[in-house]
């Protein structure tokens, strides 16, 4: 087929802009080069209804007699035709696709590239569909399917709405496959089945709605998960572990210990026991506190009766039974491990257990055993260890990390020397305060000295130190609770975790060596939503530590002097 003939093949209902390609037109013989004259393909019988057929042209340009036909022949044919009308309904057909094809010539001209075609103009005259149409269709379907929202933005919306209700509350949580929060109590029986009997111990202990760690720490436990929480002191942690234990424990058995409770004191231990009796009451459980080792031996070495569920206990006493020969204790059955003030571990000194801890990890050998690390403070330390130690561990926090509760109002009050601190306190007494009011002193000897000063002013105090016999330190803890003690002077040995109802002030009388001393300090006083008040005394001495406490009193937006804010931070 020669290029002329090919060429009228494809050109069939085309339009040319004979201008702009006016040297192609006339190399293909459409223009006629004398009169520029041009050989419209309107005038050619396509559909072969003439009285003129063009012969059929072979692959070889040749028509059937091996001749090619005349360009002369062909113009006679082509004006032969000229002006008549026909009936023919093929030549309507031609005459309709010419008429779309103008129409869409002056569109385009007009720059319209925009077209919305209305659903009676899509068969036009010669009653052909066009493709843009279907398209425009077909589009349009979509859309309207679209409306409905797809499962991945339900889970979109769902997340959207979860993150929302964790920043209200000022969650923080990091991990995979994180549980959702819940927001009452009702939810998590629906959701969890907690024991109705447990629900019912909440709800008479005047618990009305969960607090923001036990929105999060509870599902996390219950779906298993190993956790290391932070919060600040006060806002239901021991609850917030109480629940999950006797939840997954589901009822007593006598097969030993199925759960571990660690503190580092004796008086949070038997506060966190007295938690946990209120909470388990009238479902049976059996839970213990190690209170002499050699009767320990024998009520729950391997030949006791395994008559118990939970033990809360303190590291030295476990460590001294796990020690014995054989152990003194059985934790081959331990499925919940729980260490509450977990930053402990990693302070410096005898007071660190983190050795302890390790020794009582290895005991607890069982293939289900999850373990769980609450605190006040988010310490580097602690969340590097539970990450190369727990398995898949979540981390949790509940508002600025290592900040100080929002119930406290916190104030500086600068002393000038040693002296100036015992002129201070007195100053206090004059003007009058509202009992209880716990005082923090650094040493024994400086609390012994600071009770002999306050015993002659007339006031109601007393001293609790390591010094002092357990049964002393009970009977000063029980007097302080009944309203006996007005003012109790104490080491850092109280300072964690034990909850003294009600202390409307906290005194620290010698400045805290650090910012996580001070939180754990003045966490004595405004728990329980309640409100509280912490006077700090420093010296021109404690400039080098008073920075990092300041930036924690400034956080809990309450007022710190201008001029502290220009001193230098402790270089370690």
């Amino acid at each position: 087929m020669d290029a002329y003939g090919l060429f009228r093949k494809l050109g069939v209902g085309a339009r040319f802009d004979l201008k702009r390609f006016s040297q192609d037109a006339r190399r293909f013989q459409v223009v006629k080069s004398k009169d520029n004259e041009f050989e419209s393909p309107e005038s050619l019988d396509f559909f072969g209804s003439k009285d003129k057929k063009l012969p059929r042209v072979s692959d070889n340009g040749l028509g059937r007699n091996g001749a090619k036909k005349s360009k002369a022949k062909i113009q006679q044919h082509d004006q032969s035709h000229v002006g008549e009308k026909t009936d023919d309904p093929e030549e309507t057909l031609n005459a309709g696709i010419r008429r779309k094809r103008k129409q869409d010539t002056r569109s385009l001209d007009g720059k319209k590239r925009k077209r919305k075609t209305p659903a009676s103009s899509d068969m036009e005259n010669d009653g052909i569909l066009w493709m843009t149409s279907l398209k425009t269709k077909i589009k349009g379907a979509r859309e309207k399917g679209e409306k409905k929202p797809t499962a991945e933005k339900l889970e979109q919306l769902r997340q959207q709405k979860i993150n929302h209700f964790r920043n209200k509350h000022k969650i923080s949580i990091q991990g995979t496959d994180l549980p959702e929060p819940i927001a009452t109590f009702e939810q998590l029986q629906a959701e969890y089945k907690i024991q109705p009997t447990i629900m019912q111990n909440i709800q008479a202990a005047g618990f009305q709605a969960p607090t923001p760690i036990q929105m999060q720490a509870i599902p996390v436990m219950l779906h298993g998960r190993e956790l290391l929480a932070s919060a600040p002191t006060g806002s239901g942690k021991t609850l917030a572990f109480s629940i999950p234990v006797l939840t997954h424990l589901k009822q007593p058995m006598n097969k030993g210990f199925r759960a571990l409770i660690i503190s580092p004191t004796r008086e949070l231990a038997s506060q966190t026991h007295r938690e946990l009796v209120k909470v388990s009451e009238g479902t049976g459980f059996r839970i213990h506190m190690i209170h002499k080792a050699a009767e320990a031996t024998k009520k729950f070495g391997p030949k006791s009766s395994q008559r118990f569920d939970i033990l809360v206990t303190t590291p030295n006493r476990l460590i001294y039974l796990l020690k014995q020969d054989p152990p003194g204790i059985d934790l081959t059955r331990v499925e919940w491990l729980v260490v509450d003030e977990s930053d402990k571990l990693f302070e410096d000194g005898k007071s660190g257990f983190r050795d302890q801890l390790a020794s009582i990890f290895l005991a607890c050998t069982s293939h289900v055993v999850k373990r769980a690390l609450f605190s006040a403070t988010f310490a580097y330390d602690v969340e590097q260890w539970c990450k190369l130690n727990l398995d898949n561990v979540i981390l949790v926090s509940i508002g600025a990390r290592n900040s100080a509760a929002e119930t406290v109002d916190q104030e500086l009050l600068f002393v000038g020397s040693e002296t100036g601190k015992l002129l201070a306190m007195r100053d206090l007494v004059k003007k009058g305060f509202t009992p209880p009011v716990l005082v923090f002193v650094q040493s024994i000897e400086r609390a012994k000295e600071l009770f002999h000063e306050l015993i002659y002013e007339g006031i109601n105090v007393d001293v609790i130190h390591a010094d002092k016999t357990q049964q002393q330190r009970d009977n000063v803890v029980h007097s302080f609770r009944a309203g006996k003690i007005w003012v109790l002077i104490c080491t850092a040995l109280l300072a964690r975790g034990i909850d003294f109802k009600g202390v409307n002030m906290v005194i620290n009388y010698d400045f805290p060596t650090s910012a996580v001393e001070y939180i754990h300090r003045i966490g004595r006083t405004g728990r329980a939503g309640h409100r509280g008040k912490a006077v700090t005394f420093f010296t021109e001495d404690d400039k080098p530590l008073l920075r990092s406490v300041a930036n924690v009193i400034q956080q809990a937006g309450c007022p710190v002097p201008d001029y502290i804010q220009h001193f230098h931070k402790l270089q370690r």
